[in-house]
């Protein structure tokens, strides 16, 4: 009788760690989709082209151009232009560059955020390199372009309506590569 309520508690206990250690690996990919879907802590939107909404005439936003690198990748980064006013709901492009110091291809990987952090779920990318890894080669420049819209319905959210500024803000991180992991 005694050996059996043990089995029953191991067994409970198994499966209560291995639910644990389930939980703990999809809650990386869950939080992110929570993030996404919410805007929470300035996590932007995704949309397609078709997606974007048009001009709201005299809603005008300043978006301000943030760009950090990572001590560990060997990279300057800066946007084109500090600042832009842009119409909400328009559709706008900015342009960043990135030019790799050393002396060998690297692959970096761009994170990015938008301040204040309740205006997040309404700043959405179209087209964005941080969706992709980017790889420089030595001593190389290049060019890339955020194609992204505030949303109208900023206006009917009173948390958020009366912001002004935006800032839209991207650290690139080195992406190990199996040469230089480890």
């Amino acid at each position: 009788m005694l050996a059996g309520r043990n089995r029953r508690v191991r067994n409970l206990m198994l499966l209560l760690v291995a639910a644990m250690v389930g939980l703990g690996f999809a809650s990386v990919p869950l939080y992110r989709i929570f993030c996404e879907y919410t805007g929470f802590d300035g996590t932007t939107q995704r949309a397609t082209l078709a997606q974007a909404p048009g001009a709201v005439v005299g809603k005008i936003i300043s978006v301000r151009f943030d760009a950090n690198v990572s001590s560990r990748l060997p990279w300057t980064f800066t946007p084109e232009q500090q600042t832009a006013r842009v119409a909400i709901g328009a559709r706008e492009l900015a342009f960043f560059n990135a030019t790799n110091a050393a002396d060998h291809p690297v692959t970096g990987s761009a994170s990015f955020n938008v301040t204040p952090s309740q205006v997040g779920k309404y700043f959405t990318k179209i087209q964005c390199f941080c969706f992709t890894n980017q790889t420089l080669e030595a001593g190389a420049t290049m060019r890339m372009p955020v194609t992204y819209y505030v949303d109208p319905k900023i206006l009917d959210d009173p948390d958020a309506r009366e912001v002004s500024e935006i800032t839209l803000s991207y650290t690139f991180y080195p992406v190990d590569s199996p040469e230089t992991a480890g």
